[in-house]
């Protein structure tokens, strides 16, 4: 199946998440401006994106179980609307506290019902078993095309507005998710060889199959560190290079060289899950990782490092999602694929909370990110290796439905 045979839901959930992720990953861009404005240390700012994660993972396995029951549109539209009075809210409030309100818990809500858990859920549905990685990983991908797309543009709105003023026009943008929702019909499950057997199963006997299963708590584990990372760097990559005396511009750049980059990667890494072990794909994955953030901290940090490392590091940043996805999808089925990833998903947004907000704390303690660098490093390498025991062979009902 090529990309241009994809069924209507995918190339709609494309641009759902085009625009949900592309505004979030614009955040670290109003870090300084915002924290400026208030006159608080990085802390704060890093706490209220740290809690809006945290949040957005806590949401999301209830949010998927909505979605698995009543379908995605209700719960993007939903979102959609959350996420625009949360940034509207952060727009203009007066109160520095209120933004765990409006840019934690409302927005975190937002992304909750709009992001991967609930597209790839619904396109897990319409697309055929074999070609889910390559489908999840275009998926994926188009978050990373938001991000090459809002954080220049954030960038432009600063230098010719100010920082209110960029959130509402976000808030505004998210109107273009209510329409992209709003095409979206429910559709039944692709058609499998064990229909009967998937469709009985009951969302009780799917959490316990699913928590007894050893390879499904190393796949918590692997995506708790992809959060880590992955925030750590979206959220203070700006101010870490604007301490090394590197220009916003240029910080500004290298995040948008991280979703670019990543466009290509997401779906290289999705084809490669398709075509050899999953579980393989992930180590190599992880183990690229943590030669690109070890090679980035020991060199000089100088404009080119910093678009390098945007560069590599996005080649290899969401690649994670399609295969984390794929996995659960492999071993357990579609049928609550949106339940059971959106809990993975869960421990995904704890590392993005401890990453997001750690990297505030050492900051402001030590006056530099050294030791959170470091830590990066050493959590990419066991994630690496944590993932290469997984039996990532379909569950035994599954096996029992096909012979």
């Amino acid at each position: 199946m090529t990309i241009f045979r994809f069924p209507l839901l995918v190339w709609l959930g494309i641009g759902i998440l085009i625009t949900s992720l592309g505004i979030r990953q614009s955040f670290g861009i109003f870090m300084t401006p915002i924290s400026d404005y208030f006159q608080t240390g990085r802390e704060f700012f890093s706490f209220a994106i740290a809690l809006q994660n945290l949040l957005f993972g806590a949401f999301q396995p209830f949010v998927g179980m909505a979605a698995d029951r009543w379908g995605p549109k209700r719960i993007i539209i939903a979102g959609a609307i959350a996420y625009a009075l949360g940034l509207y809210l952060t727009s203009i409030t007066t109160e520095p506290t209120m933004m765990y309100l409006s840019l934690g818990v409302l927005v975190g809500f937002g992304l909750s019902a709009t992001s991967y858990v609930i597209v790839l859920g619904a396109v897990a549905k319409v697309v055929p078993a074999q070609h889910a990685a390559k489908a999840f990983g275009l998926t994926t991908a188009a978050g990373s095309f938001g991000m090459f797309a809002m954080i220049p543009g954030a960038q432009t709105l600063l230098s010719i507005s100010d920082w209110q003023g960029a959130l509402q026009i976000f808030a505004v943008m998210c109107s273009f998710m209510v329409v992209f929702a709003l095409f979206i019909k429910t559709a039944k499950q692709a058609s499998t060889a064990h229909p009967v057997k998937d469709d009985l199963q009951t969302l009780k006997d799917a959490l316990k199959e699913a928590f007894t299963h050893k390879g499904y708590w190393l796949i918590h584990i692997g995506f708790f560190v992809c959060g880590f990372h992955v925030m750590f760097i979206a959220t203070h990559l700006p101010s870490y290079l604007a301490d090394k005396s590197i220009s916003a511009s240029t910080a500004a750049m290298a995040l948008a060289y991280v979703g670019i980059f990543n466009i290509g990667g997401s779906y290289f890494w999705g084809a490669m899950a398709d075509r050899y072990s999953k579980r393989y794909v992930m180590s190599a994955l992880y183990f690229v990782r943590t030669a690109v953030i070890a090679a980035f901290v020991m060199l000089p940090t100088t404009d080119m490092t910093a678009l390098i490392f945007g560069a590599a590091i996005g080649f290899c940043w969401l690649g994670t999602v399609p295969i984390t996805s794929g996995l659960v999808r492999q071993i357990f089925g579609a049928r609550y694929l949106s339940t059971l990833y959106g809990l993975v998903f869960f421990s995904h947004q704890v590392g993005s909370f401890l990453g997001a907000w750690a990297g505030g704390i050492i900051y402001d303690y030590y006056g530099s990110y050294g030791p959170i660098w470091w830590s990066a490093i050493i959590l990419a390498f066991i994630s690496a290796l944590i993932h290469l025991p997984i039996n990532d062979k379909p569950v035994p009902r599954l096996s029992m439905a096909t012979a």
